[in-house]
């Protein structure tokens, strides 16, 4: 949203256009005989009020989920406020849940083929009859995708914000056996160790103290992030890399509300100088 308003409105369309190349992820999951299936629903006003409410959150804490685990591993310690707050909103839907009717989408929940492709041969026309900063913007956020979709492949749950609602599901109902896998917190702390050598080899690793007054607004924005993502279900990871390539009308109306939740942590930022 900061590059829209900045006047580089290309930026955020290929943010909304990263996950074209899951195609690619779904091809191969079909010729190696995996499942690659993913729930679509009919679009409802709840998937567009959680996507605004996590889309404040995102902005209030100036990162999505992704983004918050990359900047801890950077040493910002003010995105532990942020993860805790992820936890303490999925505990309050989890046990104040509203009621909410999900509706099955009659779209079969697979991938796409003939318009993701179509999109692809598009975005990379567009890119390579560009300069060096088109080329690397566009085939820098399909990478994305194209990475996400046998990252999802291999284990659907890798985003860390699943990972953490399946704890915080645990803590409250007590079975044992809706616990994350071990292959999950492995995947979980390679990401972060990941992130981390990135960091520091490339010198960004800056470690940013965070006081009490920090502490308490990054903890309302991840509380917002958590009640928006399982409103939602799933936050902008999911909306943008699985829902969209299957053409789920819940995912477009998900991302609609979390732009307009941006916008509006904007104004708030903007209005009572956030910091």
């Amino acid at each position: 949203m900061n590059e829209w308003k900045a006047g580089n409105k290309e930026f955020l369309l290929a943010i909304l256009l990263s996950g074209v190349l899951a195609w690619v992820a779904a091809y191969f999951a079909y010729l190696s005989d995996i499942k690659f299936n993913f729930w679509t629903h009919a679009l409802s006003v709840w998937f567009i009020l959680g996507g605004f409410i996590f889309g404040l959150g995102a902005a209030l804490n100036k990162s999505c989920g992704v983004s918050t685990l990359s900047r801890l591993a950077r040493g910002d310690a003010r995105m532990f406020a942020t993860i805790l707050g992820w936890l303490v909103g999925w505990v309050i839907l989890a046990c104040w849940p509203p009621k909410i009717e999900v509706v099955r989408s009659s779209l079969p929940g697979e991938i796409s083929y003939v318009p993701l492709i179509i999109v692809t041969v598009a975005i990379s026309v567009w890119a390579l009859l560009g300069d060096k900063k088109r080329i690397k913007l566009w085939f820098g956020m399909m990478g994305i995708g194209f990475l996400s979709g046998f990252i999802y492949i291999y284990q659907p749950r890798w985003p860390p914000s699943a990972l953490l609602h399946q704890i915080s599901l645990s803590l409250i109902d007590g079975k044992q056996n809706a616990w994350p896998s071990s292959e999950q917190y492995l995947f979980f702390i390679a990401l972060l160790l990941g992130m981390f050598l990135a960091a520091w080899r490339t010198k960004r690793f800056i470690f940013i103290p965070a006081s009490f007054k920090y502490l308490s607004e990054h903890l309302l924005a991840g509380t917002l992030m958590g009640v928006g993502a399982s409103i939602a279900m799933g936050g902008n990871s999911v909306q943008l890399l699985l829902a969209l390539p299957t053409l789920s009308p819940s995912g477009f109306g998900a991302v609609a509300g979390m732009l307009l939740g941006i916008w509006g942590g904007h104004y708030i930022i903007r209005c009572f100088k956030w910091d």
